[in-house]
């Protein structure tokens, strides 16, 4: 079933776990993702990035997220994520999406707020949920443009405000993770994270959950975060599946990296503690 996240927070934060948003980026990610949240009989934060925009269309990603969500037996959000423009994150809302994400993090703080409560509005109006950030989620080796960059820690204080002005309903914090792949295991931040959860009442997501330890992301899904994001770790493993399996043909290598995308999603159910 399509839902909004809002729900399926407050339970999260109630019961201390944390839901995976997966991005997927064709038809057969998507299908993957869901199949493994209906055989689990788990909430499932279906994602695409703004960023891929340039391997399928918006308007393909609603189609399949919104047809993939609406048969599903479990609760399923359609959730624009990183939208960076303001054209395509109200696109998607008309499309149907049920969540967005307006990432202005890099944004003067004044800047993020601006747009981040104009977006709420809007979303909100059309009974939508806004995602925004503050702080900094840099990259490793970042997987849509190779780039290189540093976190920057959100500030416990700034995101009291942030939240107070903007009215978005779930907020992306920065504890130490990274998007893309890493060089060895991050260092979180749990201090900064109990700050945070403290003082901040809506719930907290993170970015760049692939390969930040299960340790770290156990103990982040249970103790303040409700939604991890994971990418990164599913084309990992579907390489290494294709390296090593060495398939003979298209049809063969397209199961086999299914099943490494389901086998990585199920794996990271367990530790994010989903209920």
């Amino acid at each position: 079933m399509l839902v909004t996240s809002k729900e399926l927070f407050s339970i999260a934060q109630k019961e201390r776990f944390a839901i995976p948003a997966t991005n997927f980026f064709d038809l057969d990610s998507a299908r993957s993702y869901v199949s493994v949240a209906e055989r689990l009989n788990k909430p499932l934060i279906l994602a695409f990035a703004q960023a891929h925009m340039d391997m399928m269309s918006l308007e393909e990603a609603a189609l399949i997220g919104n047809y993939l969500a609406e048969k599903a037996e479990v609760p399923v959000v359609l959730h624009l994520d990183h939208g960076q423009d303001e054209k395509v994150i109200k696109r998607a809302i008309e499309l149907g999406f049920t969540s967005v994400m307006i990432d202005a993090s890099l944004d003067p703080f004044e800047e993020n707020v601006r747009r981040s409560k104009a977006i709420a509005e809007y979303a909100h109006a059309r009974g939508v949920v806004v995602e925004a950030e503050i702080g900094f989620v840099g990259s490793g080796v970042n997987y849509e443009n190779h780039d290189h960059s540093d976190s920057i820690y959100t500030k416990v204080h700034d995101a009291v405000r942030f939240v107070e002005q903007t009215q978005v309903d779930s907020l992306a914090v920065s504890i130490g993770t990274a998007h893309g792949f890493y060089k060895g295991v991050p260092k979180i931040s749990f201090d900064r994270l109990t700050e945070l959860q403290a003082a901040v009442k809506i719930p907290l997501v993170l970015h760049g959950g692939s390969s930040s330890g299960d340790d770290n992301l156990h103990r982040c899904a249970t103790n303040g975060i409700s939604k991890i994001n994971i990418f990164t770790d599913f084309i990992t493993a579907a390489m290494k599946t294709i390296e090593q399996e060495k398939p003979t043909d298209y049809f063969q290598l397209k199961k086999l990296t299914n099943q490494s995308i389901e086998e990585t999603l199920e794996h990271y159910y367990t530790v994010f503690a989903t209920k």
